[in-house]
């Protein structure tokens, strides 16, 4: 069991009390979860632990490093616990979340999206003091700027390359060498590798069209890394997958670290993927919202706390996973509330009943929300500031 004992991590400065949300009384109180006040976005800590250990075991087991997403959890705690268990340091998506991380000495930090413009890259060459970092890039004029912006300090850059989403990469094998012939003439700069991430194909819900999928866009990954070496730039890093692919990207073995991020929590999305070809995903539901009922007048339904200010309305609204009768389905009523239908029949919730909900897509859910409320059981042990939430640039 990871040590997660409250006080026990000490990132900075984080085991204060406070600041951390109307709830913070309710700390170690027995049955602390069941007086919250919500929406609140809940944290079961066992299950986290579980499913941090789990992938641990599994990227050693398959002599993959692991480089978790922050983008996932955006929690200074949640990395360290996930470097406690061997990570080798962490992705964030955006330079704002690497530096409120980089703050609370989250340890070495990849930034997976290219940095441009005078501001941004004046910033990271900033950063570059505070932590071990890297960053990839996908075009000449970048590595060109980014050469520019340290003015001294060295870094290394990863060459993101397109598995054919055509979002962020470079397109192919010419292109990728004479990137790095370009990162090369660059002084301060490292060629430290390559990135290779879909994300809709983390999604793909059958683990055999998953599987193809993989190995289609793979193709191109393995022509790209032989033709640096042919040409004198060995890719040392090979970084990218995710929660969806982690075990395919493994069996294939051209990746060195795997970039997962929602095992920790399992939201409703991967709930619904096949993650092995002939066994149960071995991974908990850790992440969820309690609202509370604060109105019943009408029949067949109550209405609850959280709208779409409460999760990620975009996607197929949550799943409802206890608080109401089987069968109840929860709909979106406006920005804050939302309906729970009952079945015909069915006893309805009582005025401040707790309905507890899934997370349809964790990454934007948790985006929502100053703080994790940490249980175990019902017992809320700890709050703990979401680090870098709404650090988007």
């Amino acid at each position: 069991m990871i040590n997660t004992i409250p006080g026990t991590l000490q990132p900075g400065a984080l085991d204060r009390r406070a600041g951390l949300g109307p709830n913070r009384d309710l700390i170690g109180r027995p049955n602390g979860r069941k007086l919250l006040s919500t929406p609140a976005l809940i944290l079961d800590l066992d299950a986290l632990e579980h499913n941090i250990g789990v992938m641990a075991a599994f990227g050693r087991k398959s002599g993959i490093a692991l480089r978790p997403h922050a983008k996932t959890h955006k929690s200074a705690h949640i990395g360290a616990l996930q470097r406690q268990a061997g990570a080798v340091g962490l992705c964030c998506a955006k330079l704002g979340e690497a530096e409120a991380l980089a703050g609370e000495d989250a340890g070495p930090l990849l930034i997976t999206s290219p940095v441009v413009g005078p501001s941004a890259l004046a910033r990271l060459a900033t950063l570059c003091d505070r932590t071990d970092l890297s960053v990839v890039v996908d075009s000449e004029e970048n590595v060109l700027a980014l050469g520019a912006a340290l003015q001294g300090r060295r870094l290394t850059v990863l060459i993101d390359l397109d598995p054919g989403l055509h979002r962020t990469g470079v397109p192919g094998a010419g292109a990728a060498v004479e990137l790095a012939r370009a990162i090369q003439d660059q002084e301060n700069l490292r060629f430290g590798g390559l990135q290779f991430f879909s994300g809709p194909t983390q999604h793909i819900e059958d683990y055999r069209a998953r599987s193809r999928d993989v190995e289609d866009r793979t193709a191109n990954l393995v022509a790209v890394a032989e033709a640096l070496r042919s040409a004198g730039f060995p890719p040392a890093v090979i970084t990218g997958g995710g929660t969806g692919t982690h075990e395919i990207d493994a069996r294939l073995g051209v990746m060195t670290e795997l970039q997962v991020g929602s095992y920790v929590f399992m939201d409703d999305q991967y709930s619904t993927c096949a993650l092995y070809p002939a066994t149960a995903s071995p991974f908990r539901t850790s992440l969820t919202i309690d609202t509370r009922v604060v109105s019943a007048n009408w029949p067949g339904l109550v209405t609850v706390d959280a709208g779409l200010k409460a999760s990620t309305g975009s996607l197929l609204p949550p799943r409802i996973l206890s608080g109401a009768p089987e069968g109840a389905i929860y709909e979106y009523r406006g920005d804050e509330h939302g309906a729970v239908i009952l079945p015909e029949g069915a006893r309805a919730p009582r005025l401040g009943d707790v309905v507890s909900l899934g997370t349809p897509h964790c990454d934007p859910t948790v985006n929502l929300y100053d703080f994790y409320h940490v249980v175990r059981g019902d017992d809320l042990i700890d709050i703990w500031p979401v680090t870098a939430r709404g650090l988007s640039s």
